[in-house]
């Protein structure tokens, strides 16, 4: 359904690049790979040619998609348009990528970050498509977040909105640092280095006897522990219904800021998702965790729920934003 606009959302191995149509269908797809250590005007030329493919394999005209959504990891400056210092770009720090790619394109470009477009994504065609506001938490290595207000993606004063993964939940001193340095954040327990963190502890204090022992510390991952958890291991089980409960108490202060009609929870590490017996009985836990913490008049009302559009959501979410630019121009 005619325009078509672009999301072209830019990832550390790759860049997706996708055309979605005005009710938020994708209509094409490709990616190629992000070769970062060539810069960005040459992610920015080649990403331009692998959209003028896609729109001539379509049978369309050029003049059918008329704006770009570009999204990529922070920090940035969206106001300018400047991707400042991402930790898996190091060669694109400090540059100009929203007018770069609109140079390329030869279209206007919405610029976002990639955690807030994967939110506006799942808000406009995913697990968020029936609600007016939703928050969006991403459980991977980090944390990231997205918050949508009243059909707007919050970006805040400093375009740091929705960064729930620094939300403290543990204000002891001993608490766990993030990667940020930052004590006591949601991220700290609930990144995969944080959960991580909590088995070693566990595996340590516990004289139970678990499985996660017999694993070297380097091939130690989330899914070691979701694999454990499914075989019944009594560690494994109590870390991941942790995660639950920590996650919740972030959730509790996200739902009191924003009074959400949707939570949406995605990312990499949703131990199975829906549809998966561990996936199902995490979700089922950390729905009742966060309801014996939010007000009595909120509980049972606010749905909790996978993510539906899963790597996708990045790239249509970009493309969502460049609409709703469009259409306010």
């Amino acid at each position: 359904m005619l325009p078509l606009y672009a999301g072209i959302d830019v990832g550390g191995t790759n860049i997706k690049i996708g055309i979605v149509d005005d009710q938020g269908h994708q209509v094409a797809f490709t990616k190629i790979p992000t070769e970062q250590e060539l810069g960005p005007q040459s992610a920015a030329e080649r990403s331009s040619a692998a959209l003028t493919q896609l729109v001539a394999d379509l049978g369309l005209s050029s003049a059918s998609v008329v704006r770009v959504g570009l999204a990529t990891p922070g920090p940035m400056d969206l106001q300018a348009g400047i991707l400042l210092q991402p930790g898996n770009l190091p060669a694109w720090h400090h540059s100009p990528v929203r007018d770069l790619f609109s140079t390329a394109c030869e279209l206007q470009v919405t610029y976002a970050n990639d955690a807030n477009a994967a939110a506006f994504g799942e808000f406009w065609s995913g697990a968020g498509a029936t609600a007016r506001d939703m928050v969006l938490v991403t459980l991977g290595t980090g944390v990231g977040g997205g918050i949508i207000i009243n059909e707007r993606l919050l970006v805040g004063a400093h375009g740091a909105g929705g960064e729930l993964g620094h939300i403290v939940i543990d204000c002891a001193d001993d608490a766990p640092n993030n990667t940020l340095n930052l004590r006591g954040t949601l991220e700290g327990y609930v990144g995969s280095y944080g959960v991580l963190a909590r088995v070693r502890k566990a595996l340590t204090d516990s004289p139970a006897v678990s499985s996660l022992g017999e694993i070297p510390d380097e091939d130690l991952t989330p899914l070691a522990v979701a694999n454990a958890a499914e075989t019944g291991d009594a560690i494994a089980m109590r870390v991941v219904m942790d995660t639950a409960k920590f996650l919740a108490i972030g959730l509790a202060t996200a739902i009191h800021t924003v009074d959400p009609q949707s939570v949406v929870i995605g990312g990499a590490m949703t131990f199975g998702g829906a549809g998966h017996p561990l996936g199902e009985k995490f979700l089922s836990e950390l729905r009742a965790q966060t309801n014996i913490r939010i007000l009595e008049s909120l509980r049972n009302n606010i749905s909790i729920d996978f993510a539906r559009l899963g790597g996708d959501a990045g790239f249509i979410g970009a493309a969502g934003l460049a609409r709703q630019e469009h259409g306010s121009a």
